[in-house]
């Protein structure tokens, strides 16, 4: 009997500097996340929450503008500590975990703010960056942005970019979108003697 395995999609969206404004020691910390908990193939949980920020609490005029998040909603999100604990529930099942984000950047900021918040990484899974595994695939130069790939497929994405867990659930869609055409590949259909034989031009040969 195979063993359940489970798959969660995240995003993360993180607080961002004024432009062309020095900020001290600035770095980036995660003020959203979206995560869905994929398990044989069905989703078994959606979870979206704000974060608030512990080392730059106020956001800059920027960030609130680019990801229409506003200080009220980040003031009353998550703690960090409360956000890392709900993280590490997605362990609790003991299920083999494979974590999928677009792009490298959610896991790196979740490592540095950790780092700084002097928590461990609530994480023990594989992670998958799929922008990699989707530029591989195609063989693109360069990296697709999240909704330009699902563009690419002729589809939309859920909700609104730059919301979380619409992210969330556009890469999980991509996700799946990769892993059929992988398996499609992966297996061509056997040929049958009326693909290898072209009969119109047999028949013609006996007419």
């Amino acid at each position: 009997m195979m063993r359940k395995r489970q798959y969660l999609f995240i995003d993360f969206e993180f607080s961002m500097p004024e432009r062309k404004v020095r900020m001290k020691d600035f770095y980036p910390e995660i003020i959203e996340v979206g995560a869905v908990l994929v398990v044989d193939e069905q989703i078994v949980e959606q979870f979206s929450s704000y974060v608030t920020p512990l080392k730059f609490p106020k956001l800059s005029e920027r960030c609130k503008s680019f990801l229409h998040i506003t200080q009220q909603q980040v003031d009353s999100g998550l703690s960090f500590y409360d956000f890392i604990r709900k993280l590490e529930e997605f362990n609790k099942n003991h299920l083999e975990t494979t974590i999928v984000t677009w792009g490298n950047m959610d896991m790196k900021v979740l490592r540095h703010n950790c780092l700084h918040a002097g928590v461990k990484f609530p994480f023990h899974a594989h992670e998958l960056d799929l922008s990699m595994e989707y530029k591989r695939f195609f063989g693109d130069q360069n990296q697709t942005g999240l909704w330009k790939a699902v563009q690419e497929y002729g589809k939309e994405g859920t909700g609104r970019h730059h919301r979380a867990l619409d992210d969330a659930l556009t890469t999980y869609n991509i996700f799946k979108l990769v892993e059929k055409d992988k398996r499609y590949l992966e297996k061509p259909k056997p040929t049958t003697i009326g693909d290898r034989v072209d009969f119109s031009k047999l028949l013609n040969e006996f007419a």
